[in-house]
C-alpha cells in the first residue's frame, strides 16, 4: 500500500454504563482501521459485542460496543490501523464499568452529572419550569385525575421514592408506559434519583392549556411535545428516547444508525425534495398533490390512509421506503402529523437539507435551532415550498452549508448522554419545587427493574442514604 499521509484525532467519551460510550475516529482519505475492546486484565474474561464501525461519510467514524459483565479493573481499547497503534492507542478506561442492565446507580447524582459533562442549563427547561416556582403536591393528587384522568386519558402518575419507580394509571390510552418505565429504570440503575411525584402525559397533544396568570393556575404535566398554546414540561419524545435505548440492541432505524447512513454524498444525491408519510395532516395531503404538479421538484406520496381515506383513490398510494433510502434525496420536506413529527431529529441527522414547516409544536431540543442556520423554513400552508426547493438548487452551497451545520447541531444535542441529562434535569427541577413530600399513593404498584440472567451484574458502591449525602 503506498504511503499517504494520516491525520488521527479520536476521542473516547465515557458515560455511566457501557452502552453508551462511544469512540470518535477522525481521520483523512480512506483507510482500514479496527477497534479492539477487551478487559484491561487478562484474568477477567468478558463478553464484549463490538459492531461494525458507522462511517459518518465526513471522515468520521462513530464505533459502539455492548458488554455483558462487570468489569472491575477496567477496559483497553486499541484503535489500529493495520496492525499499528494510532494516535494514543491503547486507551484505558478504569473499571469498574458496568453493563447497562446493572443496578450499580452513582451515589452523588452531581458526580454523575460531571462525569458525563452535563450543561448546567437548557433553555427549555428553564422556560418550562418559569410557570412553577412551586408544585403543590396535594393539588396535583386532587386535580389531575379529574382534569385528566377520564376514560380517554393517557396519563400515568409517578412516584420515586428511595430510587424506587411506582406508578398507577390514569385513563384508558396508557400502554405507552413502557416507554416512560424503561428510561426511568435506566436512569435509576445509573444515578440515584431524587424522591418525586409527577404524571406524565403518554398521548400526542400536550395537556395544560391555562396560561400563568389564569385563576387557578396551571399545573406542571410532563409531556413529549410540546406548543405554544400549552404549559406542560417537555421530556425528549418516547421515540427518541426509545431509539436512545435500543441503540444497541439491533434496531436499524436509531439515532446513531441513522449517522452511518445518510445515503451518498450530497453531490450524488437526487436534487429533488422528498416526503413519505401517513395522510395524519392535511398538509401531507397537499404534498402529494404538489408533486403531482411539479415532480421535477418534489417526489411526495402517502404510505397509509386512515384520516383521509376518501382521498386514496384521487392520490394515490406509496410504496413503503426504508428511512436510509430517505437521504438518497437531497431536500427533505418535514410536515407535522397530528403534533410535531417525530421524523424531525432523525432527518435532521442526515445529510439532507430539511425543509422544515412552521410548526406551533415542538420537541425538547428545538429551541436550539435557528431558521436559516440550521434548517430552511417553510410556511404552515406550503405556499412557499416550492420557492424555498428552487432557491436549494440555485442555491447549492449554501444549502449545503444549512445542511451540514444542522447536522451537527443534531448530533450534539441527540447524543444518548444528553438525553439522560435532559431527563435528570427535569426531574431534578421538579423536586427542587415540590411543597409536600412524595407520596406511594393507592393504586400505585412497584414497576421492577429488569432481571437480565445473561449479564453478570457486580456493584461496588456503597449504597448511602441521603442524609450522608
Amino acid at each position: 500500500m503506498p504511503s499517504m499521509k494520516r491525520e488521527w484525532r479520536i476521542t473516547i467519551k465515557r458515560t455511566e454504563h457501557l452502552e453508551h460510550l462511544f469512540v470518535f475516529l477522525f481521520l483523512s482519505g480512506q483507510t482500514l482501521f479496527k477497534v479492539v475492546v477487551k478487559s484491561l486484565s487478562p484474568k477477567e474474561l468478558v463478553r464484549i459485542h463490538v459492531p461494525k464501525p458507522l462511517d459518518r461519510n465526513d471522515g468520521t467514524f462513530l464505533v459502539r460496543y455492548r458488554m455483558y459483565e462487570t468489569v472491575n479493573e477496567g477496559l483497553k481499547i486499541e484503535i489500529l490501523y493495520g496492525n499499528e497503534h494510532v494516535a494514543q492507542s491503547p486507551y484505558i478506561l478504569k473499571g469498574p464499568v458496568y453493563h447497562e442492565y446493572c443496578e450499580c446507580p452513582e451515589q452523588d447524582p452531581q458526580a454523575w452529572q460531571r462525569t458525563l459533562s452535563c450543561p448546567t442549563q437548557e433553555p427549555q427547561i428553564e422556560e418550562d419550569f418559569a410557570s412553577f416556582p412551586s408544585i403543590n403536591l396535594q393539588q396535583m393528587l386532587k386535580e389531575v385525575p379529574k382534569r385528566f384522568g377520564d376514560e380517554r386519558g393517557a396519563v400515568v402518575h409517578y412516584t420515586i421514592l428511595n430510587n424506587r419507580i411506582y406508578r398507577r394509571s390514569l385513563g384508558k390510552y396508557t400502554d405507552f408506559k413502557m416507554f416512560s418505565d424503561e428510561i426511568l429504570l435506566s436512569l435509576a440503575r445509573k444515578v440515584l434519583l431524587p424522591d418525586l411525584e409527577f404524571y406524565i402525559n403518554l398521548g400526542d397533544w400536550p395537556l395544560e392549556h391555562r396560561k400563568a396568570s389564569d385563576i387557578p393556575g396551571p399545573i406542571p404535566i410532563i409531556s413529549w411535545c410540546g406548543s405554544l398554546d400549552s404549559r406542560d414540561v417537555i421530556l425528549p419524545t418516547y421515540d427518541i428516547t426509545h431509539s436512545t435505548l435500543e441503540a444497541m440492541r439491533g434496531v436499524t432505524n436509531d439515532l446513531l444508525s441513522i449517522q452511518g447512513n445518510t445515503g451518498p454524498s450530497w453531490i450524488n444525491k437526487t436534487e429533488k425534495a422528498f416526503f413519505r408519510g401517513r395522510d395524519s395532516r392535511e398538509e401531507r395531503l397537499q404534498l402529494v398533490q404538489l408533486s403531482k404538479e411539479n415532480p421535477q421538484l418534489l417526489d411526495a406520496g402517502i404510505t397509509g390512509y386512515f384520516f383521509f381515506q376518501e382521498k386514496e383513490k384521487e392520490l394515490g398510494k406509496a410504496k413503503l421506503m426504508g428511512f436510509f433510502d430517505f437521504f438518497k434525496y437531497k431536500y427533505q420536506v418535514n410536515v407535522d402529523g397530528t403534533v410535531a413529527a417525530y421524523r424531525y431529529p432523525y432527518l435532521m441527522l442526515g445529510d439532507s437539507l430539511v425543509l422544515k414547516q412552521d410548526s406551533p409544536y415542538y420537541e425538547h431540543f428545538y429551541v436550539a435551532l435557528r431558521p436559516w442556520k440550521h434548517y430552511v423554513p417553510i410556511k404552515r400552508n406550503l405556499s412557499d415550498l416550492l420557492e424555498k426547493i428552487k432557491w436549494a438548487k440555485e442555491n447549492d452551497e449554501e444549502a449545503k452549508k444549512i445542511a451540514k451545520e444542522g447536522q451537527l447541531t443534531a448530533r450534539d444535542l441527540l447524543q444518548p448522554h444528553r438525553l439522560y441529562c435532559y431527563y435528570y434535569s427535569v426531574l431534578q427541577k421538579y423536586a427542587e419545587r415540590q411543597s409536600n413530600k412524595p407520596e406511594i399513593r393507592d393504586g400505585m404498584e412497584l414497576v421492577p427493574q429488569p432481571d437480565d440472567n445473561t449479564s453478570i451484574c457486580r456493584c461496588h458502591r456503597k449504597r448511602l442514604s441521603r442524609e450522608e449525602l
